[in-house]
């Protein structure tokens, strides 16, 4: 069961000293700005956490890449062999991680899911924290809707989305509530879904092929921060922006580029570094302190545009 963390991307936020009271935060990857600010969270909610438990030890630990899901599954597996006190899960993948997370709960350690949901009963972790996709995505839907009315009269047209990792639980929820909205609520046609594994690079070839085979889109949806960034680059390259609509989800550096200089006419962004601060918090208060904690936390959204991105609001979520 126990790999050689060389595997995996590794940051952490203690010392070299070994503390006694370990939370694991596995996520995903650790290379996205969005991950990075999960990891931000996680070090400030350390840092309080230590006034009242000196011992507290915060990690963090990703796969190289969203798509390496066995690479994930060893570091949850990895974390229970060495008896942390709790978990601090964004799964990867809804069915794979089922088993580690079992085991966990075996061994007594309590799992806090974060961003994705794991399917299997709820009673195999402690608690869920996550934006609500299908919400989120539907409010990306109807920013489209609206956007695209504006720019040309009408609701009709082809659009297309550059989706991430196939299953992954938000994006099931994200991209289907986009798509269920779409569907009835508008005469838009969905000519294309593609998914970009959490790769720039590939988002950015992906839509550009996309564009070339359809060069009558009024529309694009990035359904995370990859994804939008890639299109973002790509709608530039094709001297496309603002000639065609397109939203975008989370809220890096360069997506608010993007909605500044009219690439990007809408991000929806997660507060992801809540999904790190409330994450350890919650992981604590149930491991350590035990405490009860809310088995459901919905941390939030707002569409961030030209109009408003300057706004406190904004600033507060953006990273």
């Amino acid at each position: 069961m126990k790999k050689a963390l060389s595997l995996a991307l590794a940051l952490a936020f203690a010392s070299t000293l070994v503390f006694a009271q370990e939370i694991a935060v596995i996520v995903k990857t650790g290379n996205s700005g969005y991950w990075q600010n999960v990891q931000t969270g996680c070090f400030v909610a350390q840092k309080e956490l230590r006034a009242e438990s000196p011992k507290l030890s915060v990690t963090f630990l990703g796969p190289q890449s969203e798509s390496n899901v066995n690479e994930e599954v060893n570091i949850v597996e990895s974390a229970i062999d060495r008896g942390v006190k709790a978990i601090v899960l964004a799964p990867s993948d809804p069915d794979a991680l089922i088993p580690a997370v079992k085991a966990a709960k075996a061994a007594h350690i309590p799992v806090i899911i974060i961003d994705s949901l794991l399917n299997g009963p709820a009673s195999n972790y402690a608690s869920f924290l996550a934006t609500n996709n299908d919400a989120a995505g539907r409010a990306c839907a109807k920013e489209m809707i609206e956007r695209v009315k504006a720019a040309t009269g009408s609701d009709t047209g082809k659009i297309a989305i550059e989706s991430y990792v196939a299953g992954v639980g938000s994006e099931i929820g994200r991209v289907g509530g986009f798509k269920d909205y779409i569907a009835k609520n508008s005469h838009l046609q969905i000519v294309s879904t593609q998914y970009s594994q959490s790769d720039q690079v590939q988002a950015l070839n992906q839509v550009t092929n996309t564009l070339s085979a359809n060069t009558d889109l009024v529309g694009f949806f990035g359904a995370n921060e990859p994804s939008a960034i890639g299109m973002g680059r790509a709608i530039a390259q094709a001297g496309l922006g603002g000639k065609i609509v397109a939203i975008g989800f989370d809220g890096a550096a360069a997506e608010q580029g993007f909605i500044k200089d009219g690439t990007l006419q809408a991000i929806c962004v997660q507060s992801s570094y809540n999904l790190g601060y409330l994450g350890v918090k919650y992981a604590y208060d149930v491991a350590i302190a035990h405490k009860k904690i809310p088995a459901v936390v919905d941390t939030g959204f707002l569409i961030v545009t030209k109009d408003n991105i300057d706004s406190t609001a904004a600033k507060n979520v953006l990273y």
